[in-house]
């Protein structure tokens, strides 16, 4: 029986999501791997056995010593949303020391971790998407030329950031330095991104081998002024809506972008991408290279819908990478 690292944890404010994910992750692939949840929180890195005693990993090699004896690892699954499981950090390690793991490469997690340099990097591609202006910790900024160029009402997100913390929509000018200054608090550099009023959806795609997976659109209404953290992960805080009420033609409009985009920026494993369909056309919003796996989550829920168990697209997932 091959036996699997679940990385979780992490250094972001999605902390508590992930170990979510990772337990999730971990009653599906229970039954076919020896399944280890590794937590990783800054410099410590353990696994907690069934008496709640830690055991430390070895960073040298990734092996995790156990009493007397030395586990190795045949494959990592990431469940770490943020740093350093979804910016490329954690990918550059293992590709180091030669272990194959889920998520996708080092580059293409560093990219679209990277708001803005993702959509620099799709603009070339004609992938439609909001006007975006990037600052910078210690920049001049002034908000009456910002709000020239992107209007009222704006988001203002942290740039590099991989949850919805920090994120604020802005309706008046002299509110846009204080909510520059909450998403300064999650990143060193905030995106301040044109309002676009239509139906937020997402679409998760997974390719293996030489099969390509683009899975039921979801729909999600949510019933604060946008889908900020509390509405993801509230139950009753908004309503997701899987498969999405929509024609069958914008469907097919958004799977087909999505699956598009996947490979446009060279993704692997579980993705999903996010999108605002204004007239029937969808505008890209981000996408998530490790999007969440909790009972709650939009990739599961859109799982279930295809008529797929979640055990066997983890396992796709697992048995590919270990080819």
């Amino acid at each position: 029986m091959r036996t699997i690292a679940i990385a979780a944890g992490g250094d972001s404010s999605e902390y508590e999501i992930s170990v979510k994910s990772a337990e999730q992750v971990s009653k599906s692939l229970s039954d076919r791997y020896m399944v280890y949840i590794i937590m990783i929180r800054g410099v410590n890195w353990y696994w907690e056995d069934e008496k709640g005693r830690y055991h430390s990993i070895d960073k040298n090699d990734f092996t995790l010593n156990v009493d007397d004896s030395k586990i190795r690892f045949d494959a990592v699954f990431i469940a770490i949303h943020g740093s350093p499981g979804e910016n490329g950090l954690l990918q550059g390690y293992f590709d180091m020391l030669k272990i194959p793991y889920t998520s996708c490469g080092a580059f293409c997690s560093a990219l679209t971790f990277n708001k803005q340099a993702c959509k620099m990097s799709l603009k070339e591609y004609k992938i439609p998407m909001a006007d975006a202006i990037l600052v910078r910790k210690g920049d001049q900024i002034d908000p009456a030329k910002i709000i020239s160029r992107t209007g009222l009402p704006c988001f203002v997100k942290p740039n590099d950031s991989g949850s919805s913390f920090g994120v604020t929509k802005v309706s008046e000018e002299g509110k846009l330095l204080s909510a520059i200054e909450t998403a300064f608090s999650e990143s060193d550099e905030v995106l301040i991104e044109v309002f676009m009023k239509g139906r937020e959806v997402a679409c998760g795609v997974v390719k293996t081998g030489n099969k390509t997976l683009v899975l039921p659109v979801t729909e999600i209404i949510s019933k604060n002024e946008f889908f900020d953290y509390e509405a993801k992960y509230t139950p009753g805080k908004s309503d997701e809506v899987t498969p999405a009420d929509m024609p069958r033609s914008i469907t097919g409009k958004i799977q087909e972008l999505s699956s598009r985009i996947y490979g446009l920026l060279g993704c692997k494993g579980i993705v999903r991408v996010d999108f605002i369909i204004i007239d029937n056309k969808p505008f890209f919003l981000e996408i998530n290279t490790v999007p969440g796996m909790t009972e709650e989550s939009i990739i599961p829920a859109q799982v279930k819908a295809a008529g797929i168990r979640l055990e066997d697209l983890y396992s796709s997932v697992i048995e590919d990478i270990l080819k």
